[in-house]
C-alpha cells in the first residue's frame, strides 16, 4: 500500500510556503529540496516510496510552484534568502534533524543550510545537485555565466530560452535513451508555473545570482572535510548540466561518498525513481538510521 502523501502549507516570513509531506511524524526524517524550473511537484514519484520508512517533506521554494511568488521588488531572491526561509519552514514545523535530497537548486539551498546549521543534517543525497566546479557542464553554463558577468537585455535573452518551453522540455528528455519514458506532463507543469506574471524578474535574479553558489564551493568542501557528513551522489549520468564529474568530485573532499552514475538525464527521477529510492533506502539505513 502506497504512503498517503499530504498537501499542506505554513507561513514563513509573511509568505506561504507549500509542501508535500508523508510518513510518521516520529521517523527519521527527509528534506527534499527541489531543483529549476520546477517544484516539489518532480518528487511526486519518490516520496511515497519513501514513506513506509521516513517522515519526508518537500517544501516548493518561494518564487516556485504553489509557495508565495512575491514580486522581485518585494523579496529578495537569492540563494542566500532562499536558505533562509528553508531553515527558517523547518524550525516552523519541528524538523530539527534530518537527512537532505537535493536537487539543482535544491544544492545550494541545502547546502547552505548545512552550512549554517550542521547539527541539523544527518546525510546528503545529492541527484545532480552540484558542489564543484568540475560538474557546471560548459555549454549549458555559457549564457548564465555571461549574463552573471555583463547583465543586459542582450545577455538575459540566451538565459530566459532556458526556461522556454523548449528550454524546459530539453531539461527533462535531453539524455534520455527512451524520451517517451517521460511524462510530458512534468514539462507542461513547469511551463506553466514558469509563465506567470513576475517570473521574468524572479529567474533572472536567482540566475543573476548562481555566482555566489560558486563562491561557496570553497566553504562547501571545508564543510565536507570537516563533517565527513555522509553522501550519496545518485546521479543522471547523460546530464549536461551538471555533468558526472560534478558526482565523482564529492570523494575527493568525502572518500566514503557512494556514487551512482544511472544511464538518463537531468531530472532522473522521470526514469528511475524506484532505483533513486532504493539506492537512498539502502544508504540511509546503513549510514543514518
Amino acid at each position: 500500500m502506497r504512503a498517503q502523501v499530504h498537501y499542506r502549507s505554513v507561513e514563513v516570513r509573511g509568505h506561504e510556503i507549500f509542501y508535500r509531506e508523508a510518513g510518521r511524524a516520529d521517523a527519521p526524517a527527509v528534506l527534499l529540496l527541489h531543483g529549476f524550473p520546477t517544484s516539489s511537484h518532480m518528487l511526486r514519484d519518490l516520496i511515497p516510496r519513501l514513506a513506509g520508512r521516513y517522515r519526508v517533506i518537500a517544501p516548493d521554494h518561494v518564487g516556485f510552484g504553489r509557495s508565495a511568488t512575491p514580486a522581485a521588488t518585494d523579496f529578495p531572491y537569492t540563494f542566500a534568502e532562499l536558505a533562509l526561509v528553508t531553515a527558517e519552514f523547518t524550525e516552523k514545523i519541528g524538523l530539527d534533524r534530518f537527512a537532505l535530497y537535493v536537487q539543482d537548486y535544491g544544492a545550494p539551498i541545502g547546502l547552505r543550510l548545512a552550512l549554517a546549521h550542521p547539527d541539523r543534517v544527518t546525510a546528503i543525497v545529492t541527484q545532480n545537485g552540484n558542489a564543484y566546479e568540475d560538474g557546471l557542464g560548459k555549454e549549458a553554463w555559457a549564457p548564465v555565466f555571461a549574463y552573471i558577468a555583463a547583465p543586459s537585455e542582450e545577455t538575459a535573452g540566451p538565459v530566459r530560452e532556458i526556461r522556454s518551453p523548449e528550454g524546459i522540455k530539453w531539461q527533462y528528455t535531453h539524455g534520455v535513451p527512451d524520451p517517451s519514458a517521460v511524462s510530458p506532463d512534468a514539462w507542461d507543469h513547469d511551463v506553466v508555473m514558469m509563465a506567470r506574471d513576475g517570473q521574468d524578474e524572479i529567474q533572472l535574479a536567482l540566475m543573476g545570482d548562481y555566482g555566489s553558489n560558486i563562491d561557496l564551493y570553497p566553504d562547501f568542501h571545508a564543510y565536507f572535510r570537516a563533517s565527513q557528513v555522509p553522501v550519496l551522489a545518485v546521479w543522471g549520468g547523460h546530464d549536461e548540466i551538471f555533468v558526472p564529474a560534478g558526482a565523482l568530485a564529492f570523494q575527493r573532499d568525502l572518500p566514503e561518498a557512494e556514487i551512482h552514475l544511472l544511464p538518463t538525464g537531468h531530472f532522473a527521477l522521470e526514469t528511475h525513481a524506484e532505483q533513486i529510492a532504493g539506492l537512498m533506502d539502502d544508504f540511509l539505513a546503513r549510514r543514518v538510521c
